[in-house]
């Protein structure tokens, strides 16, 4: 898979394409993450050829092996299993082969993935959770200044349409800011809410480059949208 890094309600993939592993979920015949870490997709073991001549199944045997629990325990063993774990990235291997973890700090011209955890007229501040590919063991604190939202009609934008608390938001780091937060910008078609919950509670999906749509509701609400990669 092209990304490695998850987050809570991320889509995974289709069920029919992959097998729920540690760390996921199924809804409605996806597959989706259930916690922030990295996706791991473990191929099925190869078939092993039986080394005598397998016995002749019985009619009962036959009925049991096309029960629905045989399909399931087929589909495991074809499919490849997807997972997703909290296990850290940036890790290395020492003196000797010892795997040391070193700490990782978001750095100016980094991509970060970040949890909306306040908004107001000004600034948004928000949670980093992802740094690169690397899922961080400790949040640091960052914000959104309503002057970096956007590239374009700086004048116009409103925080509160931009951003709610809760909107997981892919952004870049432009300083390295004060002692209590890092500033981030989401100024590119590539930045800003990657993920959003509407006002009911739903995951909601982008219908343009400044709107989030309820599926369930149909209702819309305003956000700054990030192009899919």
């Amino acid at each position: 898979m092209a990304q490695t890094v998850a987050v809570p309600g991320q889509l995974l993939g289709p069920a029919d394409k992959y097998a729920a592993g540690a760390g996921t979920h199924i809804h409605e015949a996806n597959l989706y993450s259930s916690l922030l870490g990295t996706i791991a997709v473990s191929q099925p073991p190869p078939a092993s050829k039986a080394p005598g001549p397998q016995k002749r199944l019985t009619k009962i045997a036959a009925a049991l092996a096309t029960s629905t629990n045989s399909t399931t325990t087929n589909t495991n063993n074809v499919l490849p299993t997807i997972s997703v774990s909290r296990s850290a990235e940036g890790v290395g291997a020492g003196v000797g082969g010892v795997v040391e973890k070193r700490e990782v700090l978001p750095e100016v011209g980094n991509t970060v993935l970040c949890r909306v955890t306040r908004i107001t007229p000004r600034h948004a501040s928000v949670a980093i959770l992802v740094v690169g590919d690397t899922v961080l063991e400790a949040e640091w604190q960052g914000m959104v200044r309503v002057q970096d939202v956007r590239a374009t009609e700086k004048d116009k934008v409103k925080i509160y349409e931009s951003f709610r608390p809760g909107d997981i938001v892919r952004a870049q780091v432009i300083s390295l800011g004060d002692q209590a937060n890092y500033y981030l910008s989401t100024a590119s078609n590539e930045l800003g809410v990657i993920m959003a919950k509407s006002e009911a509670g739903n995951t909601m999906y982008p219908v343009s480059w400044k709107e989030y749509k309820d599926p369930e509701t149909g209702l819309s609400e305003p956000r700054k949208v990030a192009k899919p990669f």
